[in-house]
């Protein structure tokens, strides 16, 4: 698990890490190539981070020498700094043709990314929609989603039984949960080290959004200020597991008894399966006040080509025969190393490995409840918010004031973004 735990740690620093002007020098790579059968074609270059599941690595290398219109070498980024070394990389003439990301607005108005609607359009009814829409601005689609990552809690069915608790529906029962379930060594909740991991579901379950429809505020409200002043009476009430070994990205502080439930994501479950078994339960982020909802945040990870790349247009190519064409080698991608939601319907229809009891009520969860990336809240929008919890929750500040400071800097962002 210790090894796991060191190439898990992309998950949470991708989503809350350095903005996306970070540069410098691109870091060595080492030779972790995987070359396309052919060789005769163009030599393209395809970044991915160090996933966690064993068998990624050599899966996505498999894929690329079945490929033979090109030669495709897989850069495989280890260590915790995937997103420093891509954009630093992009800068300078060995930048990727094909790498993977998340749809940032950026991407799109620094010319960065290449439009692939006409690859998408044959079958984009088939792609979950809310997927489209995150990747699409001015009726343009940039990037084909690979795979989507529900997050929720796991829990003990045990222990919350043996404590005589029921599975939280709001924010107020889950705190009361924590506290029953503490006992001795075993702390009641985990919702990762930093907090930041439940940020975008605590404005979803208050009934807000990061932005609106006209891509403004969204999330100031009374309802998130009241989730905030709810989580930093937890974290100092001494139910929360603090500082555990690995993040909420690793089933480590569940499966190994630190805690009776803890936030993850749905890539986490055939472990914890095979650790606890039938004993293992999931549930969204509950409600937060009166205009709560139940909320699930879903992550995941998409392709993109490099519109200044020296192939684009090879490059399209290799994309769409791969996250197109070879439905295949997607839903082995999304349900072989970890479990994944395959981003097109009919291949998420035909997963038979999601189909047990407890995917299928993840699956079902991710459909019911589930909130997508919005393309124009922008790294350093999530670095603002992540500030909020920082200043709010882990340190004793106002909450009024975190998002008062956060509204200046998503203010400043927007104005740029807008022109």
């Amino acid at each position: 698990m210790s090894a796991m735990s060191s190439t898990w740690d992309r998950r949470s620093l991708l989503r809350a890490g350095a903005g996306l002007a970070t540069a410098g020098a691109l870091a060595a790579c080492g030779g972790n190539n995987g070359r396309g059968g052919g060789g005769s074609g163009s030599s393209l270059v395809q970044y991915f981070h160090a996933y966690g599941e064993a068998g990624t690595e050599q899966a996505i290398k498999r894929y690329a020498a079945a490929y033979d219109k090109a030669s495709v070498r897989t850069q495989w980024i280890t260590g915790n700094n995937f997103e420093t070394k891509l954009f630093s990389a992009l800068l300078t003439k060995q930048a990727p043709d094909v790498f993977e990301f998340h749809p940032q607005l950026q991407l799109v108005t620094s010319g960065q990314v290449a439009d692939l609607t006409e690859l998408i359009a044959p079958v984009k009814d088939d792609f979950n929609q809310a997927d489209i829409t995150s990747h699409t601005v001015d009726g343009k689609i940039y990037g084909i989603r690979m795979i989507d990552d529900p997050q929720f809690f796991y829990y003990r069915k045990s222990l919350l039984e043996k404590a005589g608790v029921g599975v939280p529906q709001t924010l107020d029962e889950l705190v009361e949960a924590a506290a029953k379930l503490t006992t001795g060594k075993v702390k009641g909740l985990f919702l990762g080290n930093d907090i930041t991991a439940v940020q975008y579901p605590l404005i979803w379950s208050a009934g807000a959004d990061t932005l609106d429809s006209s891509n403004q505020i969204a999330y100031h409200t009374d309802g998130v200020i009241s989730g905030l002043r709810t989580l930093r009476s937890l974290f100092t009430s001494g139910h929360l597991l603090l500082d555990a070994p690995a993040d909420y990205w690793d089933p480590s502080a569940l499966d190994q008894g630190l805690c009776a439930i803890q936030w993850g994501g749905m890539w986490s479950m055939p472990v914890m399966q095979k650790a606890l078994g039938d004993d293992l339960g999931i549930f969204p982020f509950p409600k937060i006040g009166s205009a709560g909802r139940l909320s699930v945040y879903n992550g995941g990870w998409s392709m993109f080509v490099n519109a200044k790349g020296k192939n684009v247009d090879a490059a399209k190519e290799y994309v769409k025969w791969l996250w197109i064409d070879q439905k295949k080698y997607q839903e082995d991608w999304a349900t072989s190393y970890g479990f994944h939601i395959p981003p097109r319907a009919s291949i998420a229809q035909s997963a038979t490995k999601l189909k047990s009891e407890l995917p299928e009520q993840g699956v079902q969860l991710f459909n019911t409840y589930g909130h997508f990336d919005n393309i124009h809240w922008t790294q350093a929008m999530i670095t603002a918010f992540n500030d909020v919890l920082a200043n709010s929750v882990r340190k004793n500040g106002s909450p009024e004031a975190a998002l008062d400071a956060c509204d200046k800097k998503v203010n400043r962002e927007l104005k740029k973004l807008q022109g």
